[in-house]
């Protein structure tokens, strides 16, 4: 072992964070943590990923449940098309490899939602095959490492011919999580803090002191595009009308409240009237306003403007959603829904009254 993979390693042992999928060998939990740590910080998956496992302890709870159960424990955990990979993946894993995980990173790559990344980190973490994972505070460490302003081919192939010559064969997978942590704690986009670093001394951005100009920046701030929304929350027989996503698209498998994009020149109620009608073939009357949410996805914005309407007429049809349900409103928690439509449940039964 060279110098500075055994630097690291040592670091680790000494500082490595406690979270409840280190230190176990269970390959299934390691595999869920990874698969919620796709583009979500470790402090927001702790109390989702507690929750799942103690609803979906093994392969064969995932495979056999139903959506709203696997979308309620996802639910506001974000990028659900994660959890119906996971699910398909168990799936494969049951009916191809008679429910047990593959240990090496090509056949991991053949399950549903598992690519480069995920098969490297399961396998070495799981398994303690040596494959090393590139994620974004690898990169970052590697950029000042190497001193490296961009991520492109060049770049990347200095990379990996890096990690490829100093991951640990003996501990891949603490080799790994060492990486990451030190991105994730000391190695941090500002102000890093070098005097903590266990691998200082090779560090050419800290020898050159310009630690300030790795990875290079881009300035150019993404503007999101947001719209606005008019939601219909539609009563009949003190039941509340809801309606299921279309599974392929965005959001897809929650259950929702009607409605749609507030066109140009649009008022929140004539909109709430047309989409009802393009998406459920009814007509409804709609009494007075309830409230107005803001709330920010990862790729939009929105504001959703919610009211109280009367089913008036018509034959219900799903011409946008894959199902509907009449439901009690004191029942919204047996279903997941987006995290926005949760911001108008409280205030439903608060002026209900105005509207009897």
């Amino acid at each position: 072992m060279n110098l500075f993979t055994a630097n690291i390693l040592s670091w680790y042992n000494k500082n490595k964070k406690q979270f409840p999928w280190r230190d176990i060998n269970n390959p299934y939990e390691i595999w869920v943590s990874e698969i919620m740590l796709q583009q979500t910080q470790v402090q927001t998956v702790i109390p989702f990923y507690n929750r799942w496992v103690l609803k979906f302890p093994s392969i064969k709870d995932v495979a056999k449940a139903t959506d709203d159960e696997l979308f309620k424990y996802w639910e506001g955990l974000g990028y659900y098309q994660r959890a119906q990979n996971l699910r398909s993946a168990c799936i494969q894993i049951l009916n191809d490899y008679n429910g047990i995980i593959p240990k090496h990173k090509n056949t991991l790559m053949e399950l549903k939602g598992i690519g480069d990344y995920t098969s490297s980190a399961i396998a070495s973490i799981a398994f303690n095959k040596a494959h090393y994972v590139i994620d974004g505070n690898v990169k970052r460490v590697m950029s000042r490492l190497l001193c490296l302003s961009d991520f492109l081919s060049n770049s990347m192939n200095k990379i990996n011919n890096f990690l490829s010559h100093h991951i640990s064969h003996k501990s891949p997978g603490d080799f790994n999580q060492a990486l990451m942590d030190l991105g994730r704690y000391i190695c941090t986009p500002k102000n890093p803090k070098c005097l903590d670093c266990p691998i200082s001394n090779y560090c050419s951005a800290y020898l050159d002191n310009k630690t300030d100009r790795y990875p290079q920046k881009n300035y150019k701030k993404k503007i999101l595009p947001h719209y606005d929304i008019g939601v219909g929350i539609i009563w009949s027989n003190n039941k509340i009308l809801i309606t299921k996503r279309k599974k392929e698209g965005l959001l897809g498998g929650l259950w929702e409240f009607p409605g749609g994009k507030i066109n140009k020149n649009e008022t929140h109620k004539e909109c709430i009237k047309r989409e009802i009608k393009e998406e459920l073939n009814i007509a409804v009357n709609i009494s007075n306003f309830i409230v107005k949410v803001n709330h920010k996805y990862s790729h939009f914005g929105i504001t959703l403007y919610a009211y109280h309407c009367h089913y008036k007429k018509g034959k219900i049809k799903c011409n946008a959603s894959d199902a509907f349900k009449w439901i009690s409103p004191n029942t919204f928690s047996n279903y997941p829904f987006p995290r926005a439509n949760h911001h108008i449940f409280p205030h439903i039964i608060n002026t209900k009254t105005i509207l009897c």
